[in-house]
């Protein structure tokens, strides 16, 4: 069993690998994240855990490299959702949505790996299909959470159950 490791972050900025006793730079951190390793960055001045700050500098680095895979859209789409989403809600739902993108990834790898004669574009738009389908399915599922109950009916014009519809 691993522990995780720990990084210091220095008043002057500097990140402290304190497993392998050196000090590393936002690549490094990257490079960890693609390795699946187990790291906690902590603060050295108040001993705060400020790993969400760094890998959100990160993502900021990778972004401005020309790798870009943010559009400006979404990023203030994620700006607008502060205060006014369930913050839990919005997390897991981003969380699965990408999960379930990366698998997508990796099936695709594997079936155009070896392939001779495989039409990419197909390929891409058949699974593209198949993710928008997935994800209509987990959206739905999440709302489902958030729908008032409804009685035992399913016409969304039904009056909710113990009121009166009017006549007329």
């Amino acid at each position: 069993m691993s522990q995780t490791r720990v990084i210091k972050k220095y008043p002057n900025r500097r990140l402290y690998d304190t497993e392998e006793s050196r000090y590393i730079t936002l690549a490094d951190v990257k490079d960890l994240v693609m390795n699946k390793v187990d790291f906690e960055v902590i603060d050295k001045k108040s001993g705060e855990d400020i790993t969400r700050t760094i890998l959100l500098q990160v993502i900021s680095e990778q972004e401005q490299q020309g790798d870009a895979i943010m559009s400006e859209d979404f990023l203030a789409q994620i700006i607008r959702a502060y205060g006014s989403v369930v913050p839990d809600f919005v997390t897991r739902y981003l969380e699965q949505s990408m999960t379930l993108f990366m698998q997508q990834q990796k099936i695709l790898k594997g079936q155009l790996q070896g392939v001779v004669g495989t039409d990419p574009i197909s390929a891409m738009a058949e699974i593209t299909q198949q993710n928008l389908a997935k994800l209509q399915s987990l959206q739905d599922d999440f709302l489902k959470q958030f729908a008032p109950a409804r009685g035992d009916t399913d016409d969304p014009d039904s009056p909710p159950p113990g009121s009166r519809k009017s006549a007329g």
